[in-house]
């Protein structure tokens, strides 16, 4: 009899083990888009979608993909402090549901303070909270052989309670035949991340 006690008892505990894994990886959720509200995609490069047509970039097919209209504002070039500066023209222009983050590339490129990125990220997504707009945050890795997403990222998206991609941009970046150069996406790429996001948002509730 204590023995089977003793044996329910472990079964119950991995139960509840694997259930509190399972939530650590909850997606937070989000609002429910509508056929007619509006994403932007605000980034650099990466959201511009160098290295391939307008129409390939990743903002186009995420909006093929999920049936929504998702307006492309990426500047080739920008770092997080030109990003939070046109943030809220950007905002006022389009009116979003959502708007999807995707910046730091170019601040670690010019060896830009890690904690200065990392701050104005959080101006970016506080900026964009307040005006009751939904936020994703994607994670880009920094320039190097072997490398990922710095920490803040995925820090950020737990401080603010927000949907995280931080891996995609990376895996593309892994792959030769994804990439036009050494840190821009091809078509391929851009459509990987596409489906990456989309699976995300889907996750989050958002579509």
């Amino acid at each position: 009899m204590k023995s089977n006690l003793k044996t329910n008892s472990y079964i119950i505990f991995l139960i509840w083990l694997a259930l509190a894994a399972g939530c650590g990886d909850k997606v937070p959720r989000i609002g429910r888009l509508a056929p007619s509200d509006v994403i932007v995609a605000f980034g650099d490069s990466l959201t511009y979608g160098t290295g391939a047509s307008a129409a390939e970039s990743y903002p186009a097919v995420l909006g093929q993909l999920i049936g929504r209209t998702v307006v492309r504002a990426g500047v080739p070039g920008e770092v997080t402090d030109g990003g939070l500066a046109r943030l809220q023209s950007v905002i006022d222009e389009h009116k979003p549901k959502l708007m999807i983050v995707c910046l730091g590339g170019n601040d670690m490129l010019r060896r830009v303070d890690e904690s200065r990125t990392a701050s104005n990220l959080r101006a970016i997504i506080k900026t964009i909270k307040e005006q009751r707009i939904d936020v994703v945050l994607v994670g880009v890795p920094k320039p190097a052989l072997v490398t990922s997403a710095p920490g803040f990222y995925a820090q950020l998206a737990r401080d603010f309670g927000i949907p995280y991609e931080g891996k995609v941009v990376t895996d593309v970046l892994y792959r030769p035949e994804q990439k036009s150069d050494t840190i821009h996406p091809n078509a391929k790429g851009y459509r990987r991340m596409a489906e990456a996001i989309a699976a995300l948002l889907k996750a989050a509730g958002a579509v």
